[in-house]
């Protein structure tokens, strides 16, 4: 097994691995897998993976992995979920929900709700803008367990929370709008 240490040029890797080691394997095929050892990442290739397609993989890797600790610690301790039952509290009247999380696959919409059941997704996108339009977006998915639409009922609860024309001027000026 060959190893080989590369240059922390993944972005956003500088901060979350030391270093990243890369380990070439002629028993291995086609897989290729990631792992963090301590705040080393170890990336194992195929032997036959040409170098291009090497600082692909690591990249992408590592990409995926600082994504999911990231999000992993976002929600340590089970921080969004006490959020999320806080503000349903507080505006809501302490609506129940079955589950909340990040997710990264949301690209187009800031959160969503399933009514069937009751889980709420909220794009990781949002982790790093400021809390008040985080919580105006959960109370927007939580809004929809009571009222599926966008009707004036809908923005009735929405607009109890008292950020919410603000988080939403935030939002649009980043360049999406809920529907």
């Amino acid at each position: 097994m060959a190893m080989n240490q590369l240059p922390l040029g993944v972005p956003g890797a500088e901060s979350e691995f030391e270093r990243i080691e890369v380990r070439r394997s002629t028993r291995r095929k086609k897989t290729i897998s990631a792992e963090v050892v301590g705040r080393a990442l170890i990336v194992s290739v195929p032997e036959r993976l040409s170098r291009a397609e090497e600082q692909q993989w690591v990249e992408k890797m590592a990409a995926r992995l600082s994504e999911q600790r990231r999000r992993d610690r976002l929600n340590e301790d089970g921080a969004l979920a006490r959020r999320a039952r806080d503000l349903s509290r507080r505006y809501l009247g302490g609506i129940e929900f079955s589950d909340i999380a990040w997710v990264n696959n949301q690209k187009s919409r800031w959160g969503s709700c399933s009514i069937d059941d009751r889980s709420i997704r909220i794009s990781l996108e949002l982790a790093d803008y400021p809390a008040w339009v985080r919580d105006y977006v959960i109370v927007h998915e939580l809004a929809h367990l009571i009222v599926a639409d966008h009707s004036d009922r809908f923005w009735a609860i929405v607009n109890r929370y008292p950020m919410t024309e603000r988080a939403r001027g935030f939002l649009i000026a980043k360049g999406i709008e809920e529907g």
